[in-house]
């Protein structure tokens, strides 16, 4: 039997007839080893070409620096230090003091149909807990991918289609229906999708090739992003990236069960000590409705380089139209006016 559809389950929003459970990611930053083998394997499976030369970033042990259209996963490496690090404690302390550990969602809280979740603590630990001491130094190794939201600004604002809501909840482009006019790429409050393009702008050759050492690229000028792997959930597969984790850092199944096991682990590590620990996406009343894809942070969502309150664009059209018909209105009626006038 279909899973029954809560009142916020896409894939019943996008009139599916067989509703299967919402699939998702939860990427636990907090075991990541920075590894790459999901970005690895997320090429290898989906033909993605690579990224520009493969050099380091002057700037961290990164090579591909961001999502994009050919890279689906990217995992960052941020560098902290002391001060950082007192930082990151002070701000979850605040949100452990304020209920909330999962990053503006009520303690304990769980998606509809989602067994309630152990509460974090609240408050300082317990006397007999022992608190980790604080590292002079550390990287922050978070595995960033699309948030396949629930109310997703690309699906809304594609004008051809080419994105759609898969049955499992994700959202995917179709290749074949793009024509690259990019609206989606401003859609998203996320910059998770662009246009692939081939990343030089070296003259073609008379049989149309590109110059230089650079391989040809499929798919130019299409919008591009991670399906979730569309493709493995169809044959019930678990996605390239989660099945090649090392650590299991990433983490896939049903969505209900992801954001369970993610207030779970908040908790875990809370009590531990780790109390700048806290969840991002797994709140339903956010801009974006919740994200598929869930992650514990060990700092604010700006050092990920997450918006802290993302919103979709498509959220403030009834008010705008209304706003619009009402000064429209309002134009009209003293238009006239002006005539009603000019005639005496």
């Amino acid at each position: 039997m279909p899973q029954l559809a809560g009142p916020t389950d896409p894939a019943a929003d996008a009139r599916w007839a067989d509703i299967k459970p919402r699939k998702g990611f939860f990427t636990d930053t907090s075991i990541c080893i920075g590894c790459k083998a999901c970005e690895v394997a997320c090429k290898e499976w989906n033909h993605n070409p690579r990224d520009g030369d493969l050099d380091l970033l002057g700037s961290s042990y990164d090579n591909t620096g961001a999502l994009g259209a050919s890279t689906w996963r990217h995992v960052a490496f941020i560098e902290q230090g002391r001060e950082r690090i007192e930082e990151a404690r002070s701000t979850g302390r605040t949100l452990v003091d304020l209920g909330m550990p999962g990053m503006g969602a009520p303690a304990g809280a769980a998606p509809a149909g989602a067994a309630p979740a152990a509460p974090a603590p609240v408050g300082p630990p317990p006397p007999d807990t022992v608190l980790l001491d604080t590292p002079e130094f550390r990287w922050l190794m978070s595995s960033d991918v699309c948030k396949h939201c629930t109310h997703a600004g690309c699906l809304d604002v594609c004008p051809t289609g080419a994105l759609f809501r898969t049955e499992f909840g994700t959202v995917v482009v179709q290749d074949d229906v793009c024509n690259g006019c990019g609206t989606c790429v401003a859609g998203c409050p996320f910059g998770v999708v662009e246009r692939r393009t081939d990343g030089t702008a070296a003259p073609k050759t008379e049989r149309g090739e590109r110059k230089g050492e650079q391989p040809d690229v499929p798919k130019l000028g299409v919008a591009q992003k991670c399906t979730l792997c569309y493709d493995r959930l169809l044959d019930d597969e678990t996605p390239a990236c989660a099945k090649t984790c090392p650590t299991t850092s990433i983490k896939f199944g049903d969505h209900a069960e992801m954001v369970t096991q993610a207030r779970q682990r908040v908790a875990q590590l809370h009590i531990e000590g780790r109390i700048e620990a806290r969840l991002y996406g797994a709140n339903e009343l956010d801009g974006v409705g919740g994200t598929g894809s869930v992650f514990l942070l060990l700092d604010e969502p700006e050092v990920y380089g997450l918006p802290p309150d993302p919103r979709v664009p498509t959220a403030d059209l009834p008010r705008m139209y209304k706003q619009a018909g009402l000064a429209a209105a309002g134009m009209a009626v003293a238009a006239l006016l002006s005539f009603i006038g000019g005639r005496k």
